[in-house]
């Protein structure tokens, strides 16, 4: 038995794929000075291994941190239809370069991803390209509510995601009757970008008549999110389904959502985490522009509040990248969405050096969280049998995010010229090293993510929980 209460079986030839030596290992137990050995994908020992075990490929973590793959729940590859701002090649691409070894992608695509040959299609578009492993929500809409039961459970599907506001077309959802549809067929959690659309629409006149994005957060306003999100969880009781409310951005949403967790999980952003109304819109101007809005400082410290107490579930992205052409377009013209899935672990590690959080609460919140909230199975931990997924990270490391390291089609980050501190090294996807000392290596070899079954076959009455 080693450090981790873990057995460790010994094969007969201690031969492993895979050997990462020397690092700090954060372990469902804790940080622990011990080597991994992986096979065929899997972890299968942990512990003192040197000298018992060799391998084809050896990695010296020596100095660094072995953490679970980071895993993103929340990004917009854009493709397909608009690949012109971003596709799942660079996408992924950025993933692995920024530690990232999974990703949901969003359904807001050309065409959107409502039904069973939407998904294939975008499965099969990652086919050979994407370099993380993935999966692909379905939109819950109108048009089928009645099948998204039998859509949520196919494979490679990440579950259902809602849009009540900031969206279009079918994928808009902000009629009660509908989303009472949407609701009561299906049992996995229901993921929703909660903003009221009738008061968007009704205030949007506060963004037009200003042309000034300094007013992105006066138009889209606190009461937008806090209604919708306060909508959503009146259905969902009534429905009795689970939800997901992604990034939450204001004080009085986690207020009223911390007595909502026997049913509700919660996601927040770096860049409500990190960036600050209204200087981020003086400095940035619509490149600052995102839905929900960054806001004031106030509602960043009760973001922070929720992290510490326990009240948040989730750090997704949202990267959401559209080109700087289109961005230039004057506001609220320009497009709402910036680049995020490369810089997610770097920002947040400084964010550890700066004492806000401890390196296993950003463990819990980037692979432990989304493995257990959305049911993944054999990722987000260190453990025996758990797909060989390591974001391996220099807390020391000094370094400044420059928009030529951006992998994103769109090319360009809100943190250009940031300095942070902690940085990703290597990022090794099911046993295959992607990234090594921060360089791209080998080939694309992500494949779907694979859910548990009894996640989806919960009963409702179950789903309280």
């Amino acid at each position: 038995m080693n450090a981790t209460g873990s057995v460790i079986t010994p094969s007969a030839s201690r031969q492993a794929d895979l050997l990462v030596q020397g690092g700090i290992v954060m372990t469902p137990s804790g940080a622990e000075r011990i080597d991994v050995a992986c096979a065929q994908g899997r972890i299968v020992a942990l512990g003192d291994l040197c000298g018992t075990w060799s391998a084809e490929t050896t990695l010296d973590a020596t100095g660094l941190h072995v953490l679970p793959g980071v895993i993103d729940s929340q990004v917009h590859f854009r493709e397909p239809g608009l690949t012109h701002k971003e596709n799942l090649e660079a996408g992924t691409r950025g993933a692995v370069l920024g530690g990232v070894t999974a990703i949901f992608e969003m359904p807001n695509t050309a065409p959107l991803t409502l039904n069973a040959a939407d998904l294939q299609a975008k499965l099969d578009a990652a086919r050979g390209r994407a370099w993380c492993d993935h999966a692909f929500y379905v939109g819950g809409s109108a048009v089928n509510a009645e099948q998204l039961a039998e859509l949520e459970n196919l494979p490679g599907c990440a579950g259902v995601k809602v849009f009540m506001g900031s969206s279009f077309g079918d994928l808009l959802a902000d009629d009660d009757e509908v989303l009472r549809r949407i609701l009561r067929h299906g049992r996995r959690r229901l993921a929703v970008h909660a903003e009221d659309e009738a008061r968007l629409r009704e205030r949007k006149h506060i963004a037009v008549d200003s042309a000034d994005v300094r007013q992105h957060p006066v138009w889209r306003d606190v009461d937008s999110a806090l209604m919708a999100t306060q909508r959503i969880v009146r259905l969902a009781v009534e429905c009795g389904r689970r939800l997901h409310v992604l990034h939450v951005s204001t004080a009085e949403e986690m207020a009223f959502l911390a007595a909502c967790k026997h049913r509700v999980t919660v996601e927040v952003t770096p860049h409500h985490l990190t960036l600050q109304a209204p200087e981020c819109y003086e400095r940035l101007g619509s490149l600052a522009q995102m839905n929900p809005p960054v806001r004031e400082q106030h509602h960043q410290d009760a973001l922070w509040q929720a992290i510490r107490n326990g009240l948040v579930d989730v750090i997704g992205s949202d990267h959401a990248p559209h080109t700087l052409q289109e961005r230039a377009k004057p506001y609220p013209q320009s497009p709402s969405g910036m680049t995020g899935v490369q810089t997610l672990l770097p920002v947040m590690l400084d964010h550890v050096h700066a004492g806000r959080l401890s390196l296993q609460r950003l463990v819990d919140l980037t692979s432990a969280g989304p493995a257990r909230i959305f049911g993944i199975e054999g990722k987000g931990r260190i453990a025996l049998g758990y797909d060989a997924d390591f974001s391996i990270v220099d807390l020391r490391a000094q370094r400044i995010i420059r928009k030529d390291w951006i992998a994103s089609v769109s090319g360009w980050t809100p943190y250009d010229g940031q300095a942070v501190t902690g940085w990703p090294i290597h990022t090794v996807v099911r046993g295959c090293c992607v990234v090594r000392d921060e360089a791209l290596t080998g080939e694309p070899q992500g494949t779907a993510v694979r859910f548990l079954e009894s996640w989806s076959q919960e009963t409702r009455g179950a789903s309280d929980a």
